[in-house]
């Protein structure tokens, strides 16, 4: 078994059973991926299973969704769902504000390459003394 590229959702048997209707991207940073998303359109080839409305297959891992949009004609690039338990709103270009509030959004899996959210993470980046390049600590390039 080869060890996946991307986070593993924590409940498998979860998987399917999240809201369609979610956040677009957003709130730099994450807890946890719920699934993978594959999102389907008719107009595009797609199998019109749900009377020409757009829909998705979720999957427990990212190579399973990959799989499935290589081979499926109307298929999207794969999408995490991800879980924020908080996260940084950014109203207004660079003044951001830490909201401790749970949302659901979906991401390009490649942010998922940012580590996970940790205690410290938010309160480093609002920090007076943060880096410059506030974003490094969020990449997981500052110290």
């Amino acid at each position: 078994m080869t060890q996946s590229q991307y986070p593993a959702v924590p409940d498998p048997n979860a998987v399917g059973t999240y809201p369609a209707v979610v956040k677009a991207g957003g709130g730099l940073v994450w807890d946890a991926v719920l699934e993978y998303r594959v999102w389907l359109h008719p107009e595009r080839g797609a199998a019109d299973v749900e009377g020409g409305n757009d829909y998705f297959r979720a999957f427990a891992s990212y190579e399973e969704a990959a799989e499935f949009a290589a081979q499926d004609a109307g298929a999207e690039e794969p999408l995490a769902l991800v879980l924020q338990e908080e996260y940084l709103d950014e109203r207004e270009p660079g003044r951001y504000e830490h909201v401790k509030a749970r949302r659901l959004t979906e991401w390009p899996v490649e942010f998922l390459r940012r580590p996970r959210r940790t205690a410290e993470t938010i309160p480093r980046f609002l920090a007076t003394d943060a880096p410059t390049n506030r974003l490094a600590i969020l990449r997981g390039e500052a110290a």
